[in-house]
């Protein structure tokens, strides 16, 4: 089955618990859940990961350039300072698409810049938790098109 990276950064472990009326009360082991059922029901393989060092996510995209067919990120935090993971997503082939849980366009202003937003394929923000559904439905189109296109 081919496979979809979804990758998570910093403080998606707290997730449920960390500011709920932002972010909801799903625990990113109820997303995974989620992302996994449908994935299957559509027949991919998923690659979740999450973590609060910038560099496991550099090198879990660099892994996707070797196995992934797509890759959905929720780089958080690191949205707005990581030149380093733009320049890591510039090297992955396939589609990419950015997802936040928020309407980052409604908070601060240091929020609505994203350096992932210049490689990125689609942007899906502001649709809870259940914007990763949409982000793997999302990417797993544009894949479909690249197939159909060969």
């Amino acid at each position: 089955m081919p496979v979809i990276y979804v990758l998570n950064g910093p403080n998606l472990n707290l997730l449920g618990k960390r500011q709920p009326h932002i972010y909801g009360g799903k625990t990113l082991a109820d997303v995974e859940t989620e992302v996994r059922g449908l994935a299957s029901e559509l027949g991919f393989d998923i690659r979740f990961h999450q973590s609060n060092r910038e560099y496991e996510i550099i090198d879990w995209i660099h892994e996707a350039r070797e196995d992934g067919a797509a890759l959905v990120i929720n780089p958080a935090a690191f949205t707005h300072t990581s030149v380093a993971i733009l320049d890591a997503l510039n090297a992955f082939e396939g589609p990419v698409i950015e997802i936040h849980i928020s309407n980052v366009h409604q908070r601060e202003s240091f929020r609505h810049h994203s350096f992932v937003s210049l490689r990125a394929d689609g942007i899906i923000v502001g649709m809870g938790t259940d914007g990763y559904l949409l982000a793997l439905r999302g990417a797993i189109s544009r894949l479909n098109a690249q197939r159909s296109k060969k």
